[in-house]
């Protein structure tokens, strides 16, 4: 009974497949945009004066877009790099167990009974294959396709092409795993390093948003006060040409510049924020999302 379960187990180890929504997320956001622009050039054919509804639209559109597929991309990043820094303490594990003779599929089996985070299943899967009779190398080589990380590519390359070569791979294992770790330690320094630039990013946008508030609740008024009573003191007086004027009827476009000039800056300041914390556009959508957000709610509440 008991090796009919782990029977079970192994195939279930083998037909294992990694979902990937990315596309699926990224096809829905696009629809999603396509149909707030939609309703955003029917808002602009059917309001004669200068309206704001339809930017509000082109914002929700944005955040259709970035959201769902920014925040998945950012989850898969983040799982990935899981399984990143785990694999320096696995690799050696196998090179500990590749000096008490073992070979390397040997090693990759004893070494599937520890425990190492996000790395364990792809790990079970590596020695449920190999138990089926695929060869290490192989099963090196699918679990890379799998991860699909730079760092992880180079890692596995140099096994199987030591491993191909004949001889010890423990010292080769023993090279890899720590230049593994060095190349982790490294990108998150930088990472720490770049996280202070993305609250820079954040500080500045919501200094461009208090910015805006003053502006609208200070300013704009004002002036649109200040017109009306110029006006009213031309018509008094029964001047009609008047050397300047103050065009309080701007007040809405200047508005509406006000809330594009916001989704323009929400936009690209995310992705510049995911660029620089993680190098990746897609992480950077998840920023913009949040900016969007921000960005969105703040106008309503500057224009309301």
């Amino acid at each position: 009974m008991a090796e009919k379960k782990k029977e079970i187990l192994d195939i279930e180890q083998l037909n294992l497949r990694r979902q990937d929504y990315s596309k699926l997320l990224l096809i829905i956001g696009i629809v999603g945009l396509v149909i707030c622009m939609v309703i955003a050039f029917v808002e602009i054919a059917e309001v004669v004066n200068t309206g704001l509804e339809w930017i509000y639209w082109i914002m929700l559109g944005l955040m259709f877009l970035s959201g769902p597929y920014g925040f998945y991309m950012s989850w898969q990043y983040k799982k990935t790099q899981e399984i990143e820094n785990r694999l320096p303490d696995f690799l050696r594990d196998v090179a500990e167990a590749g000096r008490f003779g073992m070979t390397l599929a040997q090693a990759i089996r004893v070494s599937s009974r520890g425990r190492y985070g996000r790395l364990t299943p792809e790990i079970q899967r590596m020695a449920a294959q190999i138990d089926w009779g695929v060869p290490a190398s192989e099963a090196l080589r699918l679990f890379a396709e799998r991860v699909n990380t730079p760092l992880v590519k180079r890692m596995v390359s140099i096994i199987i092409k030591a491993n191909d070569a004949g001889g010890s791979v423990a010292d080769v294992l023993t090279m890899v795993a720590h230049d593994a770790r060095e190349t982790i330690i490294n990108f998150n320094e930088r990472r720490i390093s770049m996280a202070t630039y993305t609250v820079v990013i954040y500080v500045a946008f919501g200094v461009f948003l208090a910015t805006i508030f003053i502006l609208n609740t200070t300013f704009l008024p004002n002036m649109e006060e200040a017109g009306q009573q110029v006006n009213e003191q031309a018509i008094e007086a029964g001047v009609t040409n008047l050397p300047a004027t103050i065009q309080s009827e701007i007040i809405p476009t200047v508005q509406l510049i006000f809330i594009v000039s916001v989704a323009i800056h929400a936009f690209g300041d995310g992705i510049l924020a995911g660029v620089l914390q993680d190098g990746k556009i897609a992480n950077g959508l998840r920023h913009s999302f949040i900016m969007l957000l921000i960005g969105f709610l703040g106008t309503i509440l500057i224009t309301g």
